[in-house]
């Protein structure tokens, strides 16, 4: 296997970024980080309890600082949370330290897959539909200029997912590897 940088998923809550990331470690046999998770278990607390005491820029100043520890590491495979690229910081550092893969889905399919989800704060205000609409308005463009690679989920099994990311990750790092 080629020696590949970092792998960096990004997109927004639903994309399947814990899933995907998580069988493309084991496919590569490498150390997967989700941020959030990360954040999590060193704060001891959830991110809904995050937002509640700290507010939504208390948990983005605890995400640059996690996404800057964790960028750092080599041969990794790291998932980040929705809004990570909200900030310039974050996008420089996932661009500056590992090929970004941008898992792309609709708003249709992040209201299948976050219907039932309780721990996503800024889906509990108003209509989800709506919110959604909003932040992929905002954020797909910083997804777009952030990103290396671009791979639609929607509709897709993960594993479908995991094998596309590696034959076009192997596809920049060398192209004469892949001839598919």
């Amino acid at each position: 296997m080629l020696d590949l940088p970092n792998l960096i998923l990004i997109g927004p809550m639903g994309a399947g970024k814990s899933t995907i990331g998580r069988l493309l470690a084991a496919e590569l046999s490498r150390d997967f980080l989700d941020s959030d998770h990360e954040i999590q278990a060193r704060c001891g607390a959830d991110i809904p309890w995050i937002f509640d005491v700290e507010g939504e820029a208390g948990f983005r100043e605890r995400e640059s600082q996690m996404i800057d520890e964790l960028t750092h590491l080599e041969g990794v495979v790291i998932a980040t949370g929705g809004g990570a690229v909200l900030r310039e910081e974050n996008r420089r550092a996932l661009r500056d330290r590992g090929t970004v893969i941008y898992l792309f889905t609709t708003v249709e399919q992040q209201l299948r897959r976050t219907a039932k989800d309780r721990n996503r704060p800024l889906l509990q205000r108003g209509d989800r539909e709506q919110v959604l609409r909003e932040m992929f308005a905002l954020r797909d463009p910083l997804y777009r200029a952030t990103a290396d690679i671009i791979v639609r989920t929607d509709r897709r099994g993960p594993r479908a997912v995991v094998n596309e990311i590696v034959r076009r990750v192997t596809r920049l790092v060398d192209p004469l590897q892949c001839k598919a």
